[in-house]
């Protein structure tokens, strides 16, 4: 059986990369952002990335320089540097693992947990960061849920540990923005992977939110969640659609 994607994630609208505000030194996926987005009540979206010695890290980007000033891929550097690694914008706050932050939410908001995909063109070259995300996941009590963009993946999720809830993280897939072969973004952008891979939700581009293949999932009973929501009015248009809102930049309506 699938497991279905928890409740709590219909409920709270979910802080994109948690609750960051580079003003108030919370940067994307910190420990500052994640403890205001528990502290206001909203869900949490992280990402992960791994490291040299394949340790799940939360962190976008696969090049450090743009939230760390410091270039170089994270794939190049140990968890320990990659902690000792001062994140722009904090109050010397380093990269964090995916442990430490399962510490820090500890159950009290749902975490949806985005794994970025390794491969780089979301082939099969994955494995290590999805082994990881599960050791660390072992005994975590409280509503957690697993995607990728990558279909690998996420079968690969549901092959390591089938009672995680898993979905795909969806888009219009244009190869000039997403920086993919046409052959690779054409197959994916019509979400036939769904089934096969074992997911239960899927988190979609907002501003494609229109196509056809999302109402047919919709349809189906499928909870279609939404990225990136950036004010007020474009939550209300996306909610239209989506059953809830993954959002940044303004504080979303309680409740979901």
């Amino acid at each position: 059986m699938i497991p279905p994607l928890p409740n709590e994630f219909l409920q709270r609208p979910i802080a994109h990369r948690a609750l960051h505000d580079i003003s108030a030194q919370r940067p994307e996926n910190s420990r500052a952002a994640i403890a205001a987005a528990i502290e206001a009540g909203y869900g949490i979206e992280i990402d992960l990335q791994r490291t040299r010695d394949n340790r799940a890290m939360v962190f976008h980007d696969y090049d450090m320089t743009r939230l760390t000033g410091q270039p170089g891929p994270i794939q190049q550097v140990t968890a320990a540097q990659a902690q000792a690694q001062t994140l722009l914008h904090s109050d010397d706050e380093g990269i964090p693992s995916l442990d430490e932050v399962l510490q820090l939410v500890a159950g009290k908001t749902p975490l949806l947990i985005e794994l970025k995909d390794q491969d780089g063109a979301m082939g099969p070259d994955i494995g290590a960061l999805e082994a990881d995300v599960v050791r660390a996941l072992q005994g975590y009590d409280g509503p957690v849920a697993l995607m990728s963009f990558n279909p690998h993946t996420v079968a690969e999720l549901a092959r390591l540990a089938p009672h995680l809830p898993r979905g795909l993280v969806t888009c219009a897939y244009e190869p000039k923005v997403e920086l993919l072969p046409q052959p690779v973004c054409d197959h994916l952008r019509e979400i036939p992977d769904f089934d096969r891979v074992g997911a239960s939700f899927i988190s979609h581009e907002a501003r494609d939110l229109s196509r056809p293949r999302v109402a047919e999932l919709k349809a189906q009973g499928v909870p279609i969640l939404c990225w990136t929501i950036r004010s007020a009015m474009q939550e209300g248009e996306a909610r239209k659609i989506a059953d809830n809102v993954t959002f940044e930049g303004y504080l979303a309506a309680h409740p979901a």
